[in-house]
This record gives C-alpha cells, sequence and structure tokens, in this order.
C-alpha cells in the first residue's frame, strides 16, 4: 500500500465559540501494511455527529477529549482492503471508529462486521437509523419517556438525525407528535415525510404561543436535543408526572459564557418538583443490552414502511470541517454522513 496515501484530518487548536477552519489540519502519511494479525480499513462513511463539538473541548465530559494534532474520532463504515487477520477478510464490510481518516491499521478489536445480506441496506444506515442515533431515539423515547397512547410528546430538534426517529416511534406507540425545528423548509419535511402532527419553527417570533396552541392539554414528554429557548417553552407545559429524556443540548455547545438573562433554574427546579417531572440525562453507549431489541424493532419498523429517514450526505473527508460546521448550523437534515470513498 505503499503508493496509496492516507489523509486525516486532526485538531489543530481547541475551538473557542464556534469551531473555525483553522482549528482543524489535513495531513497527509503514508499507508503502511498490516502486520499479523492486522487489517487495513478503507473508509467509506464517516459519521458527523453534535458530541463531537464536546470531544474537541477540554471540559469535562462522558468522553475523553480529543488531543492537539490527534485525528478526529468519529464513527465509520469500512472496507477491508488488505488483511492478516483470521476473522477478517478482504472486501468485508464493518463498523468501525477509524475516525477522520481515509485509511486505519486495525488489530480487529471493535470492529463489527456488517452482514452484506442481513445487514442494513444502505449500509450508510449502520451510522444512522439502524446506528447510534436510531438506538439514541429508542432508548431515550422508550427507556426513559415510557410514552403511553394519546400523550402528547415534543420533539426538539425533530428533523434531526435523532428526533426525527423519536417522532416516529411515539406515532407508532399511539402519541401525539409535536416537532420542533429552525426552518419552515424543516417543518415541512417534518410533517410530510417523517409523520409528525404539526411542527414549530422556533425561530417565529410568536413560537412559545404557537408551541401552547399545539399542546392543549399539556406535555407529557418532552425529547431534549436542543435546550435554550426551547427548552425554557416546553417545560412550562409540563405536566405532572411529566418526562424529559435529555440527549443533547446543541444550542449551547458553542457557549463561553453563560447565556444573558434572569436564572431561570429556581422556576425549573420548582416545576420539578411541583410537578412530579423526570429530567434525565443519559448517554446511548451505557445502553448496550437494548441493542438486540433495538435492532429486531427497527428492522421491522423499515421493512414495513412505518419509518422513514433522511441522510445528509456529504463528498469528499476534505468536506468534513464544513460539514461539521453545517452540522452545529443545523444546515443538515436528516443525518449527518460524509461519504469518504466510493463502496466499489
Amino acid at each position: 500500500m505503499t503508493d496509496h496515501v492516507n489523509r486525516r484530518i486532526t485538531l489543530a487548536n481547541r475551538p473557542v465559540g464556534f469551531p473555525k477552519d483553522s482549528d482543524f489540519e489535513l495531513v497527509e502519511d503514508s499507508v503502511s501494511e498490516p502486520d499479523e494479525g492486522e487489517l487495513l480499513l478503507r473508509t467509506l462513511y464517516l459519521s458527523l455527529d453534535p458530541y463531537m463539538r464536546g470531544r474537541i473541548s477540554e471540559a469535562r465530559s462522558y468522553a475523553a477529549s480529543v488531543e492537539i494534532g490527534q485525528t478526529m474520532v468519529g464513527g465509520t463504515v469500512s472496507s477491508v482492503v488488505a488483511s492478516r487477520h483470521p476473522k477478517f477478510k478482504v472486501g468485508d464490510r464493518v463498523l468501525s471508529y477509524s475516525g477522520w481518516q481515509d485509511y486505519e491499521i486495525s488489530n480487529g478489536q471493535g470492529l463489527h462486521k456488517l452482514d452484506p445480506v442481513h445487514g442494513p441496506s444502505p449500509i450508510s444506515t449502520a451510522l444512522g437509523v439502524m446506528g447510534m442515533p436510531g438506538l439514541t431515539a429508542y432508548v431515550g423515547l422508550l427507556d426513559i419517556g415510557q410514552p403511553v397512547s394519546g400523550e402528547t410528546v415534543v420533539v426538539s430538534s425533530a428533523a434531526g438525525a435523532v428526533g426525527s426517529v423519536v417522532g416516529q416511534i411515539a406515532r407508532l406507540h399511539g402519541c401525539n407528535t409535536v416537532g420542533i425545528a429552525g426552518s419552515a423548509e424543516k417543518c415541512r419535511y417534518t410533517v410530510e415525510e417523517f409523520g409528525f402532527e404539526t411542527c414549530l419553527n422556533y425561530n417565529d417570533e410568536d413560537f412559545e404561543s404557537q408551541l401552547k396552541d399545539a399542546c392543549p392539554e399539556g406535555v407529557d414528554i418532552y425529547f431534549e436535543n436542543v435546550g435554550g429557548k426551547v427548552f425554557d417553552a416546553a417545560y412550562n407545559l409540563m405536566n405532572d408526572g411529566g418526562r424529559i429524556p435529555v440527549c443533547g443540548m446543541i444550542s449551547r455547545y458553542n457557549d463561553t459564557s453563560l447565556p444573558e438573562g434572569p436564572d431561570t433554574l429556581p422556576r425549573l427546579m420548582r416545576a420539578v418538583l411541583t410537578r412530579r417531572l423526570l429530567v434525565r440525562g443519559y448517554i446511548v453507549t451505557d445502553h448496550g443490552d437494548r441493542l438486540n431489541a433495538f435492532m429486531s424493532d427497527m428492522s421491522n419498523w423499515l421493512k414495513r414502511g412505518e419509518i422513514r429517514y433522511r441522510e445528509d450526505i456529504t463528498d469528499g473527508l476534505e468536506n468534513a470541517v464544513t460539514a461539521f460546521q453545517g452540522l452545529l448550523s443545523g444546515r443538515n437534515t436528516g443525518k449527518a454522513i460524509v461519504r469518504v470513498s466510493p463502496d466499489l
């Protein structure tokens, strides 16, 4: 493989506020042959996810920070192009964690072979609806939200990879579904393609009153992806015994200081107490015991056409930074993926 070059995108600086182009660097290395017990992976698809913003910060989190000069982390679907490993052969497709690069030498640990017959189709869905985002939606809604038919479920970032699935699972459980997104076009898509009963644009001046009108009997489950004014508007409408699965707070990921305005924490905690609210953050990697049930249910829902998905695919590793910035800005609809190389 000495005639091949491995392009890697590394972290050049810790971003202050919104990540800039100069916070990343594209470097090139030669590609080595695998040793005994190793295999060489070529990246086909790279997953872009909001949690990556936390990985390039030094703030305490549930996962280690990417070090300066280190290759950016990320889930990938890869193809085995050379192998001296007994369990993998050339041509195998695997779910891996190769990060933002063209090639990776692996010892096989942590790889999950994707079955070409019974596995996800298209194969990129292993990073989306059949992967971590889908499982995140499944666990957050069913295990924490525990929806009951007839309840009202409000979902922020409803046009995103997680939120779009949350709303559809809620609908399958007989719930009333209200989506929240950042543009009229996203709201239209959320209703027409993902089947939400309604979707509200949080940029509208009368967003709070729209949300109140859309939930005349209050909110039983608010699925939190965003934070900020969207969260403030939703929790004010929570019913007694309401549940708030906290998946993300993307509106605050780039903050460098506390938000301006009054301290709303006392009011929130009073609501948690007096309305007996459950507010629970969760990390999907803590719920591996739910993977088999999720894979079975999601496969069946997809086969029956009961759940739809959308992939927002950017071509070329060299465009990964721009795509990541777009994800943090809310420019994507559905699962953000970079197609690093063609699946030949």
